[in-house]
């Protein structure tokens, strides 16, 4: 079940966007087209203060902008195992993860396991795959 927005109205500030507008743009993507965002949105919009908004997003069969928030998930996850969770707690993306095996379809399964691997073989990343979005575009499972 998604929860859709009637109406987008804008970001007030879209490089520290509210949880509430990106889920609102989230349903309607086209009103603010990902080009006109700000340089590496997608970096500035994957951090703690919004990664249960982009989980949820990601988890919505039905959402528009799904592989974006799928895309963001594989930067937050990535970044906090590579600082080796001094970026973002351990605790939260073990959560993350293991929700995502229990009620997630194929394509959060494969995050899912792509989180496990990294985190147990470090040396797997790779910057294309995890923070420009190659993972998402292929589905791939490492």
């Amino acid at each position: 079940m998604s929860v859709q927005e009637s109406t987008f109205h804008g970001f007030a500030n879209p490089v520290d966007p509210s949880a509430t507008e990106l889920r609102a743009w989230a349903y309607q993507p086209d009103s603010v087209p990902l080009h006109s965002m700000p340089p590496d949105w997608d970096l500035l919009v994957s951090g703690d203060h919004l990664v249960g908004t982009l989980f949820d997003l990601a988890m919505d069969r039905t959402c528009p902008a799904r592989r974006f928030a799928q895309h963001c998930l594989y930067i937050y996850s990535a970044d906090g195992i590579r600082t080796k969770f001094r970026a973002h707690p351990r605790r939260r993306l073990r959560k993350l993860v293991e929700r995502a095996e229990r009620e997630g379809d194929e394509s959060m399964l494969t995050w899912a396991h792509n989180c496990r691997m990294l985190l147990a073989r470090p040396e797997l990343f790779d910057y294309h795959d995890w923070c420009e979005g190659g993972l998402v575009r292929s589905g791939r499972r490492l």
